[in-house]
């Protein structure tokens, strides 16, 4: 469901995205992102519902796409810790859930700020949580009800507010891409484990995302540079040495360990995403701690007329 919906949301997603750079495709990333999520689920057995979002948080952070993409699916494999073993989703698994996913996405983030997809998430899982908590461990189907809506809510009332927290947006009259995306997710997980139809309402009265409303992003100054994200093998310690150099390099720094097991030598692979002026600074950078694959080259200016192997 989140696939599809994403896929109707797509454009209008990608008309508001001017945050961090306008480059026109939070939509476009986020919908590929989650049907590599969805993909994934279509080739494994049914298993318990840990399981199952760890492989598709696994198969989502592997072909992430951009920033958006990127935070999802860290907020997808991290949703999955609390839910191992399990073979339903309770009011007390759902809040634990979004307080990982939004403790692990704001972390895997060197600079996070307020007013993205990340104050949504964090409002989202406070949302879940004050609910719960009022429901004394309650792990009946109506308390499960009670806090999905209440994280919906939340993260809603979060999307309205990512307006003002962000100049750019601000000036632009729109809300953030991201949150409006994370905040359709929400609303499909809601859906799905509910068995409740989508919230016909629930978009209405963001700034910037009637139909009629213009592409902001397209009007915005051409964005320089290029994001380059790769997936590489390395210990916490080397990991971290690399996020301090493409800090130095560069912007947009995300990184996250794929999965919580690390091989022979105590090596992790680990997600990476970065904005920098041409490919071969974060490239060099890269390299010479390790061998990356998945890597990926997009110019950040959606006007611009080079594809990846022309940049590299």
């Amino acid at each position: 469901m989140a696939e599809q919906t994403l896929a109707n949301h797509s454009d209008r997603l990608n008309a508001i995205n001017i945050y961090p750079v306008a480059d026109a495709d939070t939509g476009t990333n986020l919908y590929l992102t989650v049907r590599s999520a969805s993909q994934a689920l279509a080739d494994i057995e049914p298993c318990d519902v840990g399981a199952t979002m760890a492989a598709a948080g696994r198969a989502a952070m592997e072909q992430a796409r951009g920033n958006s993409g990127t935070l999802f699916s860290v907020f997808l494999s991290a949703l999955a810790e609390p839910l191992a073993g399990q073979s339903r989703l309770s009011a007390p698994l759902l809040a634990a859930a979004l307080q990982r996913a939004q403790l692990r996405s704001w972390s895997a983030l060197s600079e996070p700020v307020p007013g993205t997809i990340l104050s949504v998430l964090e409002a989202a899982a406070r949302g879940a949580s004050i609910m719960e908590g009022s429901l004394n461990g309650d792990d009946s189907n109506q308390a499960l009800a009670l806090t999905l809506d209440a994280a919906v809510q939340a993260a809603r009332e979060a999307v309205v507010l990512t307006e003002s927290q962000l100049g750019v947006l601000a000036d632009a009259h729109v809300v953030d891409a991201g949150g409006v995306g994370l905040l359709l997710i929400l609303d499909c997980l809601r859906s799905v484990v509910l068995g409740v139809p989508l919230d016909e309402e629930l978009l209405d009265g963001l700034s910037g995302y009637k139909v009629q409303d213009p592409n902001i992003a397209l009007t915005m100054p051409e964005q320089l540079g290029v994001e380059v994200m790769c997936t590489l093998n390395l210990t916490p310690l080397a990991a971290a040495g690399l996020r301090m150099q493409l800090d130095e390099l560069g912007d947009s720094v995300i990184m996250s360990a794929v999965t919580e097991t690390a091989d022979a030598t105590g090596a992790y692979p680990w997600r990476i995403h970065v904005h920098v002026p041409s490919p071969a600074i974060a490239l060099d950078a890269i390299q010479a701690v390790g061998d990356p694959s998945n890597v990926s080259i997009s110019a950040l200016s959606p006007n611009a007329a080079n594809d990846a192997h022309d940049l590299l």
